[in-house]
């Protein structure tokens, strides 16, 4: 069963929606390039690096101006990973990063240098097998951590991954498993353990079989000595797994649902495939509702990401910090172990985060307003450089009319001969912000 395939030109608007979802948008001129290569050429660019991550721009720092240390000062691990997204030259593997954390949503838990593990976990493993990262996720000191592995014992069975397994990682809400499936799965999970170490943390997370419940388990209506490794496999070999799969990894790239025909194909490539997470999202981002269906909210990451690397600079201040958390969403603080709710990504508490977002870079390269501006700049003229500001990206001729007739009203109220330059330089940072903020650049 084929997976149906766009069809229709590819061009740089195509090619800039491609940069958007399957990554953090485009640098200057990097969607007309992307175009040229052709719809699969452009895809597989994207998908099929190889290697370390090339880190393309200026060097990190904070607002003191000093290197980054993630796993020491406050804050610098949420830039750290904003750099990665902003500068790293595999961005489609950076964004795919990103939605494995979202998956496998793992919170803060007191060692920055676990999270960060976490997430290159997700880098290495996030194109390959689907069962090679469940198995890593399942083991990882994050994880056991922060979903009670450590603490998951023969005599004192925890059921906090044991059902976060099944509900969120693998087969979904109401997918036929039962409570007692739950506590088997606990028990199955038996085992891991770890060594606490003052002024370091948990270290040394190893599995001890002392601690691990060699009874029989009968998970699914089958039973056995199962131990963690069983536990996965019988998660993947659940028929309600590749459905499951399918839908969760197709939401990150479209905002409505697979039709039918298309998830029963792409289920038969999953299957197929040896359960490999590339062949899917190729298949996905070559798909005709990808370049002609409706548009999507970009998460706010991955907006703050575009913004920088529209500009062509990259994490020179500390505000990224509280400006992703007031947009609502901090690397390594996922609201709960289900992730990030992508249907609130515009609502009315988080869309200040948002406007603020657009005007850090704003703020960081002001038009003058000292009357040094040109004075003489038309509203038509002001529009195209602020678009400029931002590497000309696409928006609709709705969106253009308003921007030119507010760069008007400006002008009518421009009647001294001192406001001819000032209100003009004004005028360009707030037609930065507006267009940062419009819709189109909200979406993608």
């Amino acid at each position: 069963m084929a997976v149906p395939r766009y069809n229709g030109r590819f061009g740089p608007i195509q090619a800039e929606r491609l940069l958007w979802r399957a990554g953090f948008g485009p640098r200057r001129g990097e969607a007309r390039a992307l175009a040229k290569l052709g719809l699969d050429g452009a895809v597989q660019s994207l998908t099929r690096v190889t290697g370390a991550a090339r880190m393309i721009g200026p060097e990190p720092h904070d607002d003191d101006g000093l290197p980054l240390a993630p796993t020491d000062a406050y804050g610098h691990d949420v830039l750290f990973a904003l750099d990665r997204m902003v500068r790293s030259d595999q961005p489609a593997r950076e964004r795919l990063a990103l939605s494995w954390h979202d998956w496998f949503a793992t919170g803060d838990i007191g060692q920055v240098a676990l999270n960060l593990g976490q997430f290159e976990t997700f880098r290495r493993l996030g194109f390959g097998s689907f069962k090679d990262l469940f198995l890593a996720v399942t083991v990882d000191p994050a994880m056991l951590i922060w979903l009670s592995g450590i603490d998951n014992t023969k005599d004192a069975p925890n059921e906090n991954y044991g059902r976060e397994m099944m509900e969120l990682f693998a087969l979904g809400v109401d997918a036929g498993y039962s409570e007692d499936d739950v506590r088997e799965q606990a028990r199955s999970l038996t085992g891991w353990r770890t060594e606490w170490q003052d002024g370091v943390g948990y270290t040394n997370f190893h599995y001890d079989p002392d601690y691990y419940d060699t009874g029989s388990k009968t998970i699914f209506g089958t039973t056995g000595n199962y131990d963690w490794r069983d536990s996965c496999r019988l998660c993947l070999e659940h028929p309600a797994h590749p459905g499951y799969l399918v839908d969760r990894l197709w939401s990150y790239f479209f905002p409505i649902a697979p039709p039918r025909r298309t998830r029963s194909a792409l289920i038969d490539r999953y299957n197929k495939s040896g359960r490999s997470i590339r062949p899917l999202i190729e298949a996905m981002l070559t798909h005709p509702l990808f370049y002609d269906g409706p548009r999507m909210v970009k998460p706010p990451l991955v907006q703050i990401a575009g913004m920088l690397r529209a500009r062509g600079g990259g994490v020179q201040e500390s505000s990224w910090v509280w400006v992703a958390d007031d947009a609502g969403q901090r690397p390594f603080s996922p609201p709960n172990v289900a992730g990030w709710d992508e249907a609130r990504w515009l609502d009315t508490a988080r869309f200040s985060g948002r406007w603020s977002a657009g005007g850090v870079p704003v703020n960081a390269s002001r038009a003058p307003d000292d009357g040094s501006y040109p004075a003489d700049e038309t509203a038509a003229e002001a529009v195209v450089k602020a678009l400029a500001f931002w590497g000309k990206p696409t928006v609709s001729a709705p969106t253009r009319a308003q921007l030119i007739n507010f760069a008007n009203r400006v002008e009518t109220i421009a009647t001294a001969d001192w406001q001819q330059s000032t209100y003009r330089g004004l005028r360009q940072n707030a037609l930065r912000v507006l267009i940062a903020s419009s819709p189109e650049y909200q979406t993608c």
